[in-house]
């Protein structure tokens, strides 16, 4: 059982983020299941990736939660030509005050705590992998030297789902690499109206921190201290296996199924269940927990094959179908 400092703590912490839903909540309008997922990856300690339409608010959304959690941020726009060096870093050749000739470090935009990669897709898959070891091993190597990068480390990626002229899609290692991958649709008429009267008057409405980057290492460690009950566990795995077109399969899940998820999707839901449950203020996560991140934890760690793209099934229709089965 918990000691009563670690209840103290774990209800501060669930406040705070109270706080920050909240406040998110006056500026980005009618994406609250967004919101929270969001603040979960966070909290787990991972990185986002954000589909979406332009103009759904995920670049205000990044910028607004650098701001509510107190931690340092930077964007970069992918683009085609854009090169490894100029994420990582790189270093340059110069001369000293007595004449010798040396090599500088210049750290690029990943040396901060929250990193912006907008429209991920439109660089190329040089430049994409180049973020593989500074997402997971939370540091680079540039001429054979590492680099550190800050703590916490996130990256938040959004990428548009209609446009996809000149785009190269992200690996399938690149992919696992986020914890969950976040679909942001339309609002609701309410939220568009509500947004109309907020935004477009002459005073918008800004946040302030409620947080700090310590706090959020300190709801990470609090993420991987709570209880996850033998049920949970056994729906996570029951969930990530079935999606896997191997010998125990069923006959519909082989041929429809190119590839399934790994072990790694199974440590995304144990972690952003549990978060999840703190952000809510519980002390343990539900299954309710579990269904509500299924699509954004299984959608991008799983690909259908045409056989399946031919009856018109997409990945998130096939994990409902994998829910009815729970």
């Amino acid at each position: 059982m918990p000691d009563q400092d670690q209840i103290r703590a774990f209800d501060e912490i669930s406040a705070k983020f109270a706080g920050a839903r909240k406040a998110l909540g006056k500026v980005v309008f009618g994406q609250e299941a967004v919101i929270d997922l969001t603040l979960a990856t966070l909290a787990a300690g991972g990185h986002g990736l954000l589909v979406g339409a332009p103009g759904l608010a995920k670049t205000l959304l990044v910028t607004s939660l650098a701001d509510l959690l107190g931690l340092s941020a930077k964007r970069v726009q992918f683009t085609p030509d854009l090169m490894p060096g100029d994420v990582l870093g790189s270093e340059v050749l110069e001369e000293t005050a007595d004449g010798k000739r040396e090599f500088r470090f210049i750290p690029g935009p990943v040396f901060c705590q929250l990193l912006m990669a907008d429209e991920i897709n439109r660089a190329s898959p040089r430049t994409q992998s180049a973020l593989l070891q500074a997402m997971q091993e939370q540091h680079v190597t540039v001429a054979g030297a590492r680099h550190d990068l800050p703590s916490p480390f996130h990256v938040l990626a959004t990428q548009n789902p209609i446009e996809q002229e000149g785009t190269y899609p992200l690996p399938e290692a690149q992919l696992d690499r986020f914890l969950l991958q976040i679909n942001v649709g339309y609002p609701d008429l309410a939220s568009e109206r509500l947004m109309l009267a907020e935004t477009t008057g002459a005073q918008i409405a800004k946040v302030e921190a409620v947080m700090s980057s310590m706090d959020l290492i300190s709801a990470q460690a609090l993420v991987r201290q709570m209880p996850i009950g033998e049920q949970i566990i056994e729906m996570i795995l029951k969930l990530v296996r079935a999606a896997r077109p191997d010998a125990d399969a069923s006959e519909r899940v082989r041929s429809l199924v190119a590839w399934g998820p790994g072990p790694r999707a199974s440590q995304a839901f144990s972690l952003a269940a549990r978060a999840l449950a703190l952000i809510d203020g519980r002390h343990a996560p539900s299954p309710d927990d579990v269904m509500r991140l299924a699509k954004p934890v299984l959608r991008h760690r799983m690909a259908l094959n045409f056989a399946a793209r031919s009856e018109g099934l997409d990945t998130d229709q096939f994990v409902d179908e994998l829910l009815g089965g729970l």
